[in-house]
């Protein structure tokens, strides 16, 4: 930000004052805690992980990398993570580790929402197959494989997430129709009434908040309330800053506003953003209501990041930055806290193989934790409280970015467009 901001200190200092919750004097080690008792407790912070550091994710991340990142998240208070596939060894490696590291540490706490990838018959070429019950024959392989390291781990696996944003139109390359992901989760249900799979076990889909109903009538089918009949609880994705460029609304500042300071118009847009985020977790309630069906609805997936070269960073909406990203984190923490629902968060670190050709492109600069062993700002209070003191990644001690100078910080941050300039934009590219 270019301009001074004489308050902006004290206002962080109370802003992050929230962003890892109190640990709790007594932990649930002793006994076979389940899903529902995780998902809610603010105890049991959320994540979603993946440990790649390389630009491909041909060269897996090893055990002690995964030992070392898993240490790094407890710390910060993190006990469920949230895994994306079972093709690659990652997901069978971190279970691994994380069985190892009990085994030396028993009070050390970590669970899985293990995913199982769902693709379309023939995703992610010119041409993917929409027919009703046509999938892609590698996706039996990939739940096969999900209820193997379930039946291995049953003290980790807690849920199993068949899918992530398979549903949603826009995910154009491999998207399927409810009826398929309904298909595989009816199956783990009924893995589970014949006891091949812990009866604790949760089953869901992750998805876009207007797969599961809280967007257009165009959702809205048989499959998809059957599906919301079969799961154990809903996980819906919200990202208001991808929003920022899409629908972008909230976001702009409003003609009332532009008398406010930069930090204040800042904030507003942020609480927008906040408001954004929670009436679409209110919609997929509000469908799944309207439907007869009484069940939890957690956060799957909501983040932001804090570079972009495109539609989000200077040249688009202006948002991302680690100051907004750090704000968001912890508003939506204290949110998620104050209303038990569970947030996995994304994500934990920086991945550079999500958009390898643009290494400034958003995908890439997601993490709370960036590949030089750097706290972002969301971080930086645990940073000061020593939180991570003796723990390191690639054998680096965990440091703060800009060397913690948070008016060098304040140099790369910009204020939102205004409702005009927002309007004037989109009126331009018609």
């Amino acid at each position: 930000m270019k301009t001074g901001i004489p308050i902006i200190l004290t206002i962080m200092t109370l802003a992050l004052a929230g962003a890892c919750s109190e640990r709790e004097p007594e932990t649930m080690t002793d006994k076979r805690i389940t899903a529902e008792e995780i998902l809610g407790n603010p105890y049991y912070r959320a994540i979603s992980f993946g440990a790649y550091r390389e630009n491909t994710r041909d060269i897996q991340p090893t055990i002690p990398q995964l030992k070392e990142d898993l240490r790094l998240l407890e710390a910060m208070g993190i006990r469920l993570l949230r895994t994306y596939n079972v093709h690659y060894e990652e997901a069978a490696n971190l279970l691994q580790a994380i069985r190892e590291i009990k085994q030396d540490d028993p009070d050390f706490e970590m669970y899985l929402m293990l995913g199982a990838w769902i693709d379309a018959k023939n995703a992610w070429t010119e041409e993917p197959d929409r027919i009703r019950d046509q999938e892609s024959p590698r996706n039996a392989v990939e739940i096969a494989r999900a209820v193997e390291l379930t039946q291995e781990y049953p003290e980790i696996v807690k849920i199993i997430a068949v899918g992530n944003e398979a549903m949603v139109h826009w995910a154009w390359d491999y998207y399927v129709e409810p009826s398929i992901i309904l298909k595989w989760v009816n199956h783990l249900q009924d893995l589970k009434k014949e006891g091949e799979l812990p009866e604790t076990l949760w089953v869901t889909s992750s998805d876009d908040f207007a797969s599961w109903g809280g967007g257009g009538s165009e959702y809205h089918n048989s499959d998809l309330n059957a599906l919301i009949e079969a799961v154990d609880f809903i996980s819906m994705h919200t990202y208001p800053m991808h929003n920022t460029h899409y629908n972008p609304e909230f976001w702009g500042v409003p003609e009332e506003e532009l008398h406010l300071s930069d930090t204040e118009k800042i904030h507003s847009a942020m609480d927008r953003a906040l408001d954004f985020a929670v009436k679409q977790y209110e919609s997929v309630v509000g469908y799944m209501q309207s439907i007869g069906v009484n069940k939890p609805v957690h956060i799957g997936e909501t983040g932001w990041a804090t570079i972009s070269n495109s539609y989000y960073g200077p040249d688009g909406s202006r948002a991302t930055d680690e100051y907004k990203s750090g704000l968001y984190h912890n508003m939506i923490r204290e949110w998620s806290d104050r209303n038990g629902v569970t947030v996995f968060y994304f994500e934990a670190f920086d991945e550079p193989w999500k958009d390898a050709g643009n290494p400034l492109g958003s995908e890439n600069h997601f993490g709370l934790i960036n590949l030089q062993a750097q706290a972002k700002f969301a971080l930086w209070n645990l940073v000061d409280e020593g939180v991570f003191e003796g723990l390191t990644r690639d054998g680096m001690p965990i440091t703060k970015t800009y060397n913690g100078d948070l008016d060098a910080l304040l140099e790369d941050v910009q204020v939102p467009p205004t409702d005009a300039e927002i309007r004037e934009r989109r009126s331009s590219n018609l």
